[in-house]
């Protein structure tokens, strides 16, 4: 076959757009077995409530267990009696659950392997596909793609709380390929998902050894080879300088470099790291590259980011100008220890005064080598983190480009 006619399209556009022209477009009832409760919600509310919980039986999907592709998680459980009295509310392997009420979007299969059955609850609805049309998994990538998604908000019903119901559902539209191009696509979109899976559970367990080395390191713990003393406890005053941001006009603001960057709150460093769009021609307080920025008003009161370049700040941050101890060392000290976070907390308005800085204890080893040392330990590990945030984002932006072109036949697998 053609590279032409392997990416011929047919002249045909429906609701799902231009697709090949052996392909179909079809309503979620289309695809639905053709068995009873094939398309079905969860069962009235007096029929499931908490008290049926028990500790062991058949499992319960909420919307907790509805935060992944495939089912998962902390279950409750009804008895295997009261299961069966809900049998028209139950899925089983193979099924796809979309959330009804709630979480607007969730869409999850259930897994093979794990449990024989389960109830759905009062907030999600099941689909059981027609196995000898529709591959499973890949309805559910369609789903979960951008489109799919798309369309399952932009069909919620608006008044009181965003819902959904089982008409809406059955008049949901897809395209269907044939079903062996379904079952490529599904398996190279699912594998994509198994790499960003062990990404992120490898950045999760990287994330995890980090929080423990601070803990450790940062309290003296455990001591890296060649050091000893006796650590000091001292206030963030003894070390210190400490400086306010001030308020600048928008009239003295832009957006096109003029200036000095400009950064006016914790939305300016949602990652931890500075991301900056403003500049200013009149800037008040400046910040230095390896000051500590502390967020001192607002809801991010108590937030920190080490400023990696010269910045013009806003009043609702402060600047700490470390002077005699290892800047890195304070900075990963006062991110271990979350007083601050709790100081800010505790007014009516969230906030922290300079006495709540200044006065804020410190815990140092006897010599300067040794914080260097330490903050450098850690700085590795933040390094080998960042680099695999950088390795996951890639990654699930290929998984998009793939659903992009791999749902819409523009790519083809067979």
């Amino acid at each position: 076959m053609t590279a032409a006619a392997l990416h011929k399209q047919s002249n045909e556009q429906s609701s799902v757009g231009v697709f090949p022209e052996n392909w179909r477009s079809v309503t979620v009832a289309e695809v639905a077995a053709r068995k009873p409760n094939a398309i079905v919600g969860g069962p009235f509310g007096s029929d499931l409530v908490s008290n049926d919980y028990v500790p062991l039986g058949v499992p319960v999907i909420r919307g907790q267990n509805m935060t992944a592709h495939f089912v998962s998680g902390e279950f409750a459980f009804v008895s295997l009696e009261k299961a069966k009295r809900l049998a028209a509310n139950t899925a089983v392997p193979g099924d796809i659950v979309f959330t009804q009420r709630g979480t607007l979007g969730q869409v999850a299969l259930v897994p093979k392997g794990v449990f024989k059955f389960y109830v759905i609850s009062q907030s999600q609805m099941k689909l059981s596909p027609d196995p000898q049309n529709f591959d499973p998994t890949y309805i559910l990538q369609y789903f979960v793609s951008y489109v799919g998604q798309r369309m399952i908000l932009e069909s919620a019903i608006q008044t009181g709380v965003p819902h959904t119901n089982l008409g809406i559902l059955r008049a949901y539209r897809l395209p269907a390929p044939p079903i062996e191009e379904q079952r490529a696509i599904a398996e190279a979109l699912s594998d994509a998902d198994a790499l960003i899976e062990s990404l992120e559970q490898l950045l999760a367990k990287k994330r995890h050894i980090k929080q423990g080395a601070m803990q450790e390191l940062l309290t003296g713990t455990q001591r890296l080879p060649g050091f000893s003393g006796e650590w000091e406890v001292k206030t963030l005053s003894e070390g210190v300088k400490l400086s306010s941001g001030l308020h600048v006009l928008a009239r003295n603001c832009n957006t096109e470099g003029d200036g000095v960057a400009y950064i006016t709150g914790p939305a300016d460093f949602p990652n931890g790291a500075i991301q900056h769009t403003k500049f200013t021609t009149k800037p008040g307080t400046v910040c230095c590259a390896n000051d500590i920025l502390v967020t001192v008003k607002g809801s991010g009161a108590g937030m920190l980011v080490l400023a990696d370049a010269e910045y013009c700040i806003s009043r609702q941050l402060m600047a700490i100008r470390v002077l005699s101890w290892n800047t890195a060392y304070v900075f990963f000290s006062l991110v271990a220890d979350s007083s601050l976070l709790s100081a800010a907390s505790t007014g009516l308005i969230p906030g922290l005064s300079r006495g709540d800085i200044l006065n804020k204890l410190i815990l140092l080893p006897p010599t300067r080598e040794e914080q260097t040392a330490i903050a450098a330990v850690l700085s590795d590990m933040d390094t080998e983190i960042a680099a695999l945030e950088a390795k996951l984002t890639k990654a699930r932006a290929v998984k998009q480009g793939m659903m992009q072109e791999l749902l819409t036949g523009r790519i083809r697998l067979i």
